[in-house]
């Protein structure tokens, strides 16, 4: 048992592990946070798409630049914005619907990232972007997971209750003199910036499962808003490190899949036992509380079945 305990242990004590752990901890937490939006907005589908989309900008930055940091990063930002503008030029300019669209463009892109990148980039560097290396990562990458998960912490706490409102019922939100469209698109922000910083560390391949599996295993234990967002944030932080430490002692597992692997787990554990999962309760529709102190059932403030309170 004591051998166990320090083979699991192990990793944490040594100073080559503490960066990566670092790295996954901030990304994990933020997002787990963001996580919880793309849960609420009905968006996990998209930014499961707009992930594979990302690597088109990462092949022309690295052919052009090489694998600078910054580069990468720029050109991952750039492929986000295009490619959200063209999903939705395709949708609003022909008779395809907004998930047709954005499946085809997303798709396409991602197959000719893989083709840009096979040529200017060693297999294993393709690898990496595809499963992660987080084990891999530098002082750039702990800055920019700073950076990004700081960010992230500020938006949602300066918009808590415009998201609040956008989640649960935007047609009130914009009829209370709320920037409805404003906040959406701070929504879509933050998804593609923790998509991005998570490139390194998860991979596209495996990156919404950093977003959607926590958000999903904090809904099976929590029935309120406030409650969801810490719980998503804090799930995200312990599995991206105990994901971590099984890529540790798994050298040939993808630090992604090792991340998503313990977050699976998680989320099967509380499908089990958690009082939102199999075996518990279904939770009534709660009531959500609006600007003006009123109380409306969720149930009719949202299409979303038994949406969290406030």
């Amino acid at each position: 048992m004591s051998d166990l305990l320090s083979a699991l242990i192990e990793p944490f004590t040594m100073r080559l592990f503490l960066r990566p752990l670092a790295v996954a901890v901030l990304l994990g937490a933020s997002a787990g946070l963001v996580g919880a939006l793309l849960l609420l907005r009905r968006l996990t589908l998209f930014a499961d798409s707009f992930a594979h989309a990302l690597l088109p900008g990462v092949a022309l930055a690295w052919l052009l630049f090489g694998a600078s940091l910054a580069a990468l990063f720029a050109g991952a930002l750039v492929a986000g914005l295009i490619t959200a503008a063209a999903g939705a030029l395709v949708a609003r300019s022909t008779r395809l619907q907004e998930d047709a669209a954005a499946g085809a463009v997303f798709i396409a892109l991602f197959a000719l990232g893989v083709a840009i990148m096979s040529r200017v980039a060693a297999p294993g560097d393709l690898l990496h972007y595809l499963f992660g290396n987080l084990l891999g990562a530098t002082r750039g990458d702990l800055w920019l997971a700073v950076a990004v998960s700081a960010l992230t912490a500020f938006a949602v706490a300066a918009l808590y209750r415009p998201i609040l409102l956008e989640c649960f019922d935007p047609v009130f939100h914009r009829a209370a003199g709320g920037r409805s469209a404003t906040t959406h698109l701070a929504i879509v922000a933050l998804i593609v910036l923790n998509l991005v910083a998570a490139l390194q560390s998860v991979g596209l391949v495996l990156a919404v499962g950093l977003f959607v599996l926590p958000a999903t295993t904090a809904r099976l234990w929590c029935d309120r808003f406030g409650s969801l967002l810490i719980a998503s944030s804090a799930i995200g932080a312990v599995g991206a490190a105990a994901g971590l430490s099984l890529t540790w002692h798994v050298p040939a597992l993808p630090s992604g899949a090792g991340i998503v692997v313990c977050l699976g787990a998680a989320f099967a554990v509380s499908l089990a036992i958690a009082p939102g999962g199999l075996r518990g309760r279904r939770f009534g529709p709660p009531e959500v509380a609006t600007d003006f102190g009123s109380r409306r059932s969720a149930a009719r403030v949202a299409p979303v079945a038994t949406p969290p309170d406030k």
